[in-house]
């Protein structure tokens, strides 16, 4: 269980009362075996009595459980519980520079990654504002941030192909989105997801739009989108174009986000589905005593039913 803790540790000392028991069930069943080769006509008693070995020993095994399962209740656990957000702000950031033309990822990179955010939009929470930003020599809002769903996979679908690739650009474009729907009162946390396949070549340097949102709270998730044998062609020219990660996993990184890789489309969206699970809950301590009541509850009886089922009955 992630993070378990107990709102009255102290209360774990009773666990040496199940110990305390544990140890009395062991010495009287040592004392109960050296009177019982003392007793006559033990020889014809074993002939007749059910042999149960070891399961002999179960009801005694599960009852301890269960008190062990009880007295951890009763130290009122609690632990680091995921629960979906009522509402977020998503910014999707999608590299439409030249270099997404490239194959590597069928059918191209740039067709595969709109499927990919297209199905990730479609997938989050309808109340999550959810905006879309463009970038290639510049960076644009393509769609503030909204409710309407359907308008940010309709843009994205349209998006086509430019040069350059100004990802500094695109995390201060993503913030000023953040911040409109911020201006509007709503006080809802906010996310970045950047998709590029190339390292930042005009505008603002990364350090400089790292240290903006460092400064506005709001991470940055990346995805280095693309394999190292991407190539694409510019007039008669074949330029090689391999994914640069390492400047994108410093982005996420240094702004509380997380960096992952993709290099096929299938990838991809198993990428974003594991960024709609983080950016969609939230973790908050719950108490999980009920938990652990039950499971003790459940031992108890298990006991009580294996100890009528391997009793000795004789007719």
């Amino acid at each position: 269980m992630n993070g378990l803790a107990f709102d009255s540790p102290g209360r774990l000392w009773a666990l040496l009362v199940v110990v305390a028991l544990l140890g009395a069930y062991v010495l009287m069943q040592r004392r109960r075996s050296r009177y019982a080769v003392r007793l006559p006509g033990l020889e014809l008693l074993a002939s007749v009595a059910p042999k149960l070995g070891w399961r002999r020993h179960l009801p005694a095994a599960l009852m301890l459980l269960a008190l062990a399962g009880t007295t951890t209740a009763f130290a009122e656990p609690t632990a680091n519980v995921q629960v979906p957000r009522e509402k977020a702000t998503i910014i999707v950031a999608l590299d439409v520079s030249a270099s997404m033309a490239a194959t590597d990822v069928s059918p191209d990179r740039l067709t595969a990654a709109k499927s990919a955010a297209q199905q990730f939009v479609a997938q989050l929470p309808p109340r999550f504002n959810v905006g879309l930003v463009a970038f290639s020599s510049s960076a644009a809002v393509v769609v503030p941030a909204t409710q309407e769903h359907t308008a940010v996979t309709e843009a994205i679908g349209a998006l086509s192909l430019g040069s350059g690739t100004a990802i500094g650009e695109a995390v201060a474009s993503s913030l000023d989105a953040v911040a409109e729907v911020a201006g509007t009162g709503d006080s809802a946390p906010a996310h970045i997801v950047l998709l590029s396949d190339g390292a930042n070549t005009v505008g603002r340097p990364l350090s400089q739009a790292i240290g903006q949102a460092q400064q506005a709270g709001v991470p940055v998730s990346t995805i280095a989108y693309g394999t190292a044998q991407g190539v694409v062609q510019i007039g008669r020219q074949y330029i090689s174009v391999p994914v640069d990660s390492a400047a994108l996993a410093d982005l996420a990184e240094s702004t509380g986000g997380r960096s992952y890789s993709a290099a096929s489309g299938d990838q991809l969206k198993g990428v974003y589905k594991d960024i709609g699970s983080s950016v969609g809950t939230k973790t908050e301590r719950h108490e999980v005593s009920g938990g652990f009541a039950g499971v003790a509850l459940a031992l108890a009886v298990a006991a009580g039913v294996t100890a009528f089922l391997l009793s000795p009955r004789l007719v």
